[in-house]
């Protein structure tokens, strides 16, 4: 007798193979069976109807906090994600000398906007090295697995102190000891290292993050100590600046260590078409036998902006500071004052010198807080046809609306954040949108050298809800999209499983095949839907964070185990803390076949 039995699925492997008809048994945590199958099992679905994909595997998530206070890693656990790996874009949490605690808090609250009380309160630091915070996670239950990797801003601090932090150039014994740590974690299970080369990386205190101006010797130190560790990807976030510089350190790594290298490409406005150069390069690397890979997000990273967000575009209004500290209700009262109204809409951001602006020519030198302020060109009504809407049409803009109405811009916004009772909210795209559409993001996905990545899962989380990225995966470019060319089911599915699972080397998963890992998501396809954004304040201390509920996924398994049925936890913790590479690629292979 087999554990599960799913009947009359629609079967979609994640190989790329053409979706098929067949019942899939599980026996002690793996695929044990495909095709028509008359024996029985203790647990039966019937998936007459529905998608059975293998579960998503999400490479680029921030819950290396989280991880420590919530077995279910929401929100990805709500889009069907059964594998998440953290530790990327150069934060965490280890190593982590005892004084440099509330450091590395602040460092991430103000890296990927994590609220620094939620940490303070939720980490229970049971750990100095990075094996023992590995130990750590080991200890406890959790309803998916999770992996993580080693960030450059931690090891930097814990090797050089404040001059670590402050980006002081190595010395060699710095990159001695940094590579040592780094093979020890990769030993004792880290899937990788990360670094940051970006300047949107900035700490609480506006400082660049420790490694973001690391030159290539302690790069390729690093990267030895990888390599005697026995494996690892090198994951960063970067300006790619000069790219070329860039690119050949990062070749010669790969090249030197065998190890793949993995970097952020997205759109930007400034130079909207550079990342194609950006591909390209990537592809000349690659063809000289290095193992580069772009990671690519399937929308446009950007700001949800509402009165309870950590930003929006009133925020820096000398107008709006006396409202700025108040209870949510209570400020929500003074907002909804029509003297207040026209206080607020009448004013001007604080670097304004007259409040006679359209969102034209926004004003140099302020940088994101122009954009969030008066890029009225920009921002767009987040819900439309009561769904959120990613890829709006430049005619929504609210300086288009604000034309169309003959209303100031600033008049429009403040009543869109009004809506639903204070809870309207606007859409900011600030990458992967500079010509308002999508059309480059289905360009990039047809790279041989590009990966699905970006959710930022756990992360940024009074102004993103990018978890739902998996989920988005199906029900905006497979099954929705109008603007423009979708992605194929059986391609997009490969994508977000075996691709992603093989770049780290989990070739146990991301397949669903006899032997195989059984990890899978139960989908009702026409039923997939991102659900409004709402603040919420359930992480400790009270915290805030911005959540998506998600409809459609009938049941999510890890382990041949049903962890979600009907989008509701079902209290089994079959999840465990990954450890290494799992299977191995030719296993993978052949199972497949």
């Amino acid at each position: 007798m087999f554990d599960l039995i799913i009947r009359n699925a629609k079967l979609v492997d994640g190989t790329g193979a053409p979706a098929r008809q067949a019942d899939i048994a599980v026996k002690d945590g793996k695929i044990a069976e495909i095709g028509a199958i008359d024996a029985k099992a203790k647990t039966e679905i019937d998936a007459k109807g529905d998608l059975v994909t293998p579960g998503w595997v999400d490479i680029h998530t921030h819950y290396d906090g989280q991880v420590t206070w919530d077995p279910y890693l929401s929100p990805s656990g709500w889009n069907g994600v059964t594998t998440a790996v953290m530790g990327n874009c150069g934060v965490g949490f280890a190593p982590a000398k005892t004084d440099k605690h509330d450091w590395l808090i602040n460092l991430m609250e103000g890296v990927e906007d994590i609220p620094g009380a939620a940490l303070a309160e939720g980490i229970d630091w049971q750990w100095e090295t990075f094996p023992e915070y590995l130990d750590a996670l080991d200890k406890m239950p959790r309803a998916l697995d999770v992996a993580t990797q080693i960030p450059h801003g931690a090891v930097r601090a814990y090797v050089m102190g404040q001059r670590g932090a402050d980006n002081e150039a190595a010395m060699p014994e710095d990159i001695e000891k940094m590579a040592d740590i780094v093979e020890d974690g990769i030993k004792a299970g880290a899937l990788g290292f990360s670094t940051s080369r970006t300047m949107l990386h900035l700490s609480k205190d506006g400082e660049p993050v420790p490694g973001t101006f690391a030159n290539k010797d302690e790069l390729l130190g690093i990267a030895d100590g990888m390599q005697r560790g026995g494996h690892g990807v090198f994951e960063m976030a970067s300006d790619l600046n000069p790219a070329e510089k860039e690119f050949g350190w990062m070749a010669e790594m790969s090249q030197k260590t065998g190890l793949p290298v993995t970097y952020a490409l997205l759109q930007n406005p400034m130079d909207k078409d550079s990342w194609r150069t950006l591909l390209q390069m990537t592809e000349d690397a690659v063809a000289d036998g290095a193992n580069i890979k772009a990671q690519i997000a399937l929308r446009a990273p950007g700001l949800i902006l509402g009165w309870e967000s950590t930003v929006h575009p009133f925020s820096l209004h000398p107008e709006y500071q006396p409202y700025a500290e108040m209870e949510p209700r209570a400020r929500l009262a003074e907002l909804k004052k029509p003297e207040v109204r026209e206080a607020i809409i009448n004013g001007a951001p604080y670097f304004m010198e007259t409040a006679d602006h359209d969102g034209d020519g926004l004003p140099s030198g302020q940088g994101i807080g122009a954009l969030i302020t008066l890029g009225f060109n920009n921002m767009f009504r987040l819900i439309q046809d009561g769904v959120p809407n990613y890829e709006p049409r430049p005619e929504d803009s609210i300086a288009e609306i604000a034309k169309a109405e003959d209303k100031a811009a600033a008049e429009v916004v403040y009543d869109m954040l009004m809506e639903n009772d204070g809870r309207g909210y606007v859409f900011l795209p600030l990458l992967n949108y500079a010509n308002q559409n999508y059309d480059h993001i289905h360009e990039m996905f047809q790279s041989e050298n590009t990966v699905l990545s970006l959710s930022d899962g756990g992360a940024h989380c009074g102004v993103i809800t990018d978890a739902s990225f998996p989920t988005y995966l199906l029900s905006h470019w497979v099954r929705d999209r109008s603007r423009g060319a979708r992605f194929g089911l059986e391609e997009a599915v490969k994508a977000q499983t075996a691709d992603t699972a093989a770049l780290y080397g989990l070739h146990d998963r991301g397949v669903i095949a006899p032997g195989m890992k059984a990890d899978m998501n139960v989908i009702d396809f026409a039923a997939l839907q991102l659900g409004e954004p709402e603040m919420v304040y359930d992480l400790p201390a009270g915290g805030r964070r911005l959540i998506q509920k998600i409809d459609g996924y009938r049941y999510t398994i890890v382990d041949g185990v049903v962890t979600y049925e009907d989008g509701q936890p079902t209290g089994k913790m079959p999840g465990k803390l990954i450890r290494g590479p799992q299977g191995d690629a030719d296993a993978q292979r052949l199972a497949a076949e």
